[in-house]
């Protein structure tokens, strides 16, 4: 008999994992509630028709098609056979698994637009797929949590995603994080003034890669896509604003891209956001103005946020930037939006890795009541109940066996105290309660019970 296997990329979380993964969940969606955020869920997968042609060539080939239902191949023919799997898969997918939740977003503000108050702020927080190989920090199926606001041009927005960003990283004890922010303006001009106009998807597909493959294979890419060696040469200035201050770097840019009118809007509005978010009182500033960050997802046409954790080896943890056409796609243009999207996977092995979580992060049952015989049940059984109606996570053990089983059964699950009933317990009404970590053992009577546990949980 085989054995059983896990799909590459894919992950089995058991409930020590999850309670933490609900630490960051819950940590996440309270912050976008604090911000006005509403909440939105929506399928899991979409017509290939809405998801196809918005992140990109690259993109388009990480779907995870679904193949039609009954024979899907009932209808192809032997030149169909013969023409490719590019030609062959609208004929036999007409679905696929959603890869972001922006665009699921979009349609969804298309198909509502009647009945949604502009501007609209919404958070989802739900899986998504990519059809990508599998390695450290990166996955097939993983969570985003995001927050988006559609119906407005305002860089307030941008500002607030500032605020947020810092607010979700400092309440996850993430205290060592950059948070990188550039415009696509900006990128826009800079293949401008390398005299290549028009050609900044290109280049932001190329520079995405920058900390994967290094400046000289992003070069390398650029040239076997056409780029010129004089647009290559004329590239060099991007590469030598490291060390520099914020201030310092948006003056270089506006020097440089002084003839691209473009550019000098992006640099502009990158002023302006950070003026926003200081007059909102933001202090200790993660912020980094970085001109190489382009991020892949061609839908962007403003402001893009990249946060990366210091420290460890793991790609960015979230992302996100300004859009103004992606609505536009499905018959309604015009409708600018912007939002942020958090990794809760590659958080989590941050979080992980440098033992970040709070110890009652990963702690489930705090009490464990153990009767030795039926009639002690009959106690433990409305204790049970007080401790959890006051709060306290509590479990009896179901079964009549010895005691060292239960006990043993508390420390596999960390439980960190056990009231023991016997039949002295039974008869004094004071029952003993064990701490499981130092094995100090203590006689209290119930209401002294749930005080104590009260207490112990908070």
């Amino acid at each position: 008999m085989q054995k059983p296997t896990l799909p590459k990329g894919t992950r089995d979380f058991g409930p020590e994992q999850m309670r933490k993964r609900l630490f960051i969940f819950d940590t996440i969606r309270q912050t976008f509630q604090r911000f006005g955020f509403q909440p939105l869920e929506t399928p899991s997968m979409e017509n290939l028709s809405v998801l196809m042609g918005k992140y990109g060539d690259e993109g388009d080939q990480l779907l995870f098609k679904i193949l039609n239902s009954g024979d899907f191949a009932a209808g192809l023919t032997e030149p169909d056979l013969q023409s490719g799997s590019k030609n062959i898969t609208p004929k036999i997918a007409e679905k696929g698994l959603r890869y972001d939740l922006t665009v699921p977003f979009a349609r969804y503000v298309v198909m509502n637009r009647h009945a949604l108050p502009l501007p609209f702020k919404r958070y989802q927080m739900q899986p998504v797929w990519r059809a990508d190989r599998p390695q450290k920090g990166r996955y097939r199926e993983f969570y985003q949590c995001d927050a988006d606001v559609v119906g407005t041009d305002s860089l307030l927005c941008e500002a607030e995603i500032v605020l947020m960003i810092h607010e979700v990283f400092r309440n996850l004890n993430i205290q060592d994080f950059t948070l990188k922010i550039n415009n696509r303006k900006i990128l826009s001009g800079i293949a401008e003034v390398i005299g290549r106009p028009g050609q900044e998807g290109t280049l932001s597909v190329a520079i995405d890669k920058l900390d994967k493959i290094g400046r000289g294979k992003v070069l390398d890419e650029l040239r076997e896509r056409g780029f010129s060696d004089d647009a290559i040469t004329s590239l060099e200035p991007l590469f030598a604003f490291d060390d520099l201050s914020t201030d310092q770097v948006l003056t270089q840019l506006e020097t440089w891209l002084a003839t691209s009118a473009t550019a000098q809007q992006g640099i502009t509005e990158l002023r302006e956001t950070l003026q926003l978010a200081a007059q909102y009182g933001l202090t200790d500033t993660h912020v980094q103005i970085d001109p190489t960050l382009a991020r892949g997802l061609s839908y962007y046409t403003g402001a893009i946020f990249e946060v990366k954790a210091n420290g460890v080896s793991i790609g960015s943890v979230s992302g996100g930037g300004r859009y103004d056409n992606l609505t536009g796609t499905f018959g309604m243009p015009g409708l600018s939006g912007v939002g942020i999207s958090f990794g809760v996977d590659r958080i989590y092995d941050v979080m992980d890795e440098l033992n970040l979580f709070p110890a009652g992060a990963g702690q489930g049952t705090r009490v464990l009541i153990v009767p030795f015989d039926a009639e002690a049940r009959a106690v433990a059984l409305p204790l049970l109940s007080q401790l959890r109606a006051s709060g306290v996570a509590a479990e009896v053990y179901p079964d009549l066996v010895k005691v060292k089983k239960m006990l043993d059964y508390a420390n596999a699950k960390a439980i960190p105290y056990v009231v023991l009933i016997g039949s002295e317990e039974v008869q004094t009404g004071e029952l003993t309660v064990k701490n499981m970590l130092t094995g100090e053992q203590q006689k209290l009577r119930k209401d002294d019970i749930l005080a104590f546990m009260q207490e112990k949980s908070e």
